[in-house]
């Protein structure tokens, strides 16, 4: 079952990676999103460019930096892995995408949405590097975690994007809505889930004291 659903959510995260790339590599640009949408993209292709390439790093490189054989035996090469994914896709990808939020469709709201996902996501990258510089490994990883789950509101955004349209919602309003909706849920899983783990591990400190 595990090896199913890490397969799936594998193939989820490189199938958006994948798609970005090759719509951004292959096809005019703004051919698949909203005419004013398009209209911001041309304006600011040097932005929207590096945002989304940047962006499909983090997204193909995030996943192995969580692999405990990857960490174990071979660590130079997790190490180099996570300096292209903070460099390159949080750093690029990060002040692109911060860049790029004053023009993001769904007015003021979804300027907003997603400046926020910018600067945490910057925020969440740089609190992750200082806690390795200083040697602090568990408290790296759960920034690591924190950052993965911004990372992954380019998966979540089409997602929920997909459902709106297949339900008929108007685009506009839907797109101010998944401005938030593509990473809040996900940051607070993810805070949800490493304060679960330790207060599981404390209840096991006890039980076995």
């Amino acid at each position: 079952m595990r090896i199913i659903r890490n397969g799936l959510f594998y193939l989820m995260v490189l199938g958006v990676a994948g798609y970005a790339v090759f719509v951004y590599s292959f096809l005019p640009l703004g051919s698949l999103v909203h005419p004013e949408m398009k209209v911001s993209f041309m304006a600011n292709k040097i932005g929207i460019y590096s945002h989304i390439f940047a962006s499909s790093v983090a997204l193909v490189i995030g996943p192995l930096q969580f692999s405990t054989k990857l960490r174990q035996k071979h660590t130079n090469v997790h190490r180099w892995l996570g300096r292209v994914y903070l460099g390159v896709g949080i750093l690029i990808g990060g002040v692109s995408g911060l860049y790029m939020s004053q023009f993001a469709f769904g007015g003021l709201v979804g300027k907003l949405g997603f400046a926020s996902l910018a600067l945490l996501w910057l925020y969440t990258g740089l609190s992750a590097y200082l806690a390795v510089r200083r040697g602090d490994i568990s408290e790296h990883r759960k920034w690591m975690i924190r950052n993965f789950s911004l990372t992954l509101a380019a998966v979540t955004l089409r997602i929920y994007l997909s459902a709106s349209m297949v339900a008929g919602f108007e685009f506009t309003k839907a797109y101010m809505v998944i401005a938030w909706l593509c990473w809040v849920p996900n940051i607070v899983f993810a805070e949800w889930r490493l304060r679960f783990n330790i207060a599981k591990n404390k209840a096991l400190q006890r039980a076995s004291g």
